[in-house]
């Protein structure tokens, strides 16, 4: 088969694929949360540049349009004049289907945690459909685990153990390098899927999260722990659109009979003050 080289060495791109791979990357964003120095992201850009990625969408830069973040780009400035920035993660991940989370540490979570090179396969297939997302933290601290757990897997670079820590725009390109490598090795088949969005997801959250609490499941005491976990459960599933709307549709006639509930003991027990809890 005739093949055309790329630009990475000692790798090249069978012809009659490129265009499929083009349209993959061209679905992929690269999202940084809280970027603290300029410089970075300029950096980042260039690294996007040089792997074919295109899409950066910044969350909460500390500074941002750059003199610092231009020189760094060095021929990237396409990549940083076209970047989206956003308020939030919700913002930057809006739409998107499938979210791979980049991560320095292995941390106490139940995420699934991969290399790049087991990750990457998964991620393009699920960009030969629909937007996805690499997410990257702050240079100082990474990311939260709010912010992780907007994920659905986790990626660690494998380095050394005592000096792990890349520099963000060196994370980029291996993250980016895998990627390519990943799209000429075997592309991969369009799942007949229908992956859920991540405002799908989160919707489901903030309701599951309110039904807890009505139906009495949820409590004060650390909630938030609880639905973290009830997060890492459902990224593990990886929710398609009609999954959610089922899921959604159980905490709705949970949320209706626990109001008939609620009203049928208000009627046996009318002397009970309305401030009171409910059994």
């Amino acid at each position: 088969m005739e093949t055309e080289a790329v630009g990475i060495a000692g790798v090249t791109r069978p012809t009659d694929c490129l265009g499929i791979c083009r349209n993959m990357l061209d679905n992929i964003r690269v999202v940084l949360s809280h970027t603290t120095h300029p410089g970075n992201i300029g950096a980042a850009a260039r690294a996007m540049k040089t792997m074919g990625l295109r899409h950066l969408y910044l969350v909460n830069p500390r500074h941002f349009p750059d003199p610092q973040a231009d020189a760094m780009a060095a021929g990237a400035d396409d990549v940083l004049r076209d970047a989206v920035v956003c308020r939030s993660i919700d913002e930057a991940l809006h739409g998107a289907v499938f979210t791979v989370a980049m991560t320095a540490r292995l941390r106490d979570i139940s995420i699934e945690v991969k290399t790049p090179r087991e990750a990457m396969p998964l991620l393009l297939q699920q960009a030969a459909m629909q937007p996805v997302a690499l997410l990257f933290g702050t240079e100082m601290s990474g990311l939260t685990n709010e912010e992780m757990g907007k994920a659905q897997l986790l990626v660690n670079i494998p380095a050394d153990p005592d000096f792990s820590s890349l520099n963000l725009a060196a994370a980029v390109q291996v993250v980016g390098y895998e990627l390519n490598v990943a799209a000429q090795i075997n592309l991969p088949g369009v799942p007949e899927i229908h992956p859920a969005t991540h405002e799908q997801v989160e919707g489901f959250f903030a309701q599951m999260e309110k039904t807890l609490f009505e139906i009495g499941f949820l409590t004060t005491q650390n909630p938030a722990r609880l639905m973290q976990r009830l997060r890492r459960l459902y990224a593990r599933a990886r929710l398609e659109q009609e999954e959610v709307n089922i899921l959604r549709g159980i905490l709705s006639v949970a949320t209706e009979y626990n109001a008939r509930l609620r009203a049928r003991y208000r009627q046996e027990n009318p002397n009970i003050p309305e401030h009171k809890d409910v059994p």
